[in-house]
């Protein structure tokens, strides 16, 4: 990460209109806030955040389903990108789960996302199977991929 100081946190009731607010600017079907509010304070489900200063630079959404865990949202701002962030909140966001009970991971990605899918495989992850037509605007099947 650049000589810009990265912090990752948990996300708190303080940071979710900024994750909110990203979240409509980078996807065409976004959460909207109340959902990243029902992340708060909940033992199963969390949201860690990459923080550059005060400004919210990414998110990883996660929610533990008996030991599956299951990685619903990865988002960085454009303009922190390449940076490693992601890898870290990735990491971060594991580390979280596996100490509430995770011990599998899994997630969905646009297969045209080739980006995501090199992170998500240098993180040990491998494709197990896809969704076709999962995503929607555009049309578009998903890889799952899991982490065992």
């Amino acid at each position: 990460m650049d000589n810009e100081t990265i912090s990752i946190c948990v996300m708190t009731a303080a940071d979710t209109e900024a994750v909110a607010a990203m979240e409509e600017s980078i996807f065409n079907e976004p959460w909207k806030l109340r959902d990243f509010e029902e992340l708060l304070d909940k033992p199963d489900r969390g949201c860690i955040v990459a923080k550059a200063g005060n400004e919210i630079a990414g998110c990883v959404v996660f929610h533990n389903i008996a030991g599956d865990v299951d990685i619903t949202n990865v988002q960085v701002k454009v303009e922190y990108r390449g940076r490693g962030i992601g890898k870290h909140l990735m990491t971060e966001a594991m580390e979280k789960a596996r100490a509430a009970g995770g011990e599998r991971f899994t997630l969905e990605v646009r297969e045209s996302n080739l980006a995501a899918i090199s992170l998500y495989e240098s993180l040990g992850f491998a494709a197990e199977g896809k969704r076709k037509d999962f995503y929607r605007n555009p049309r578009e099947d998903a890889i799952v991929m899991w982490k065992y």
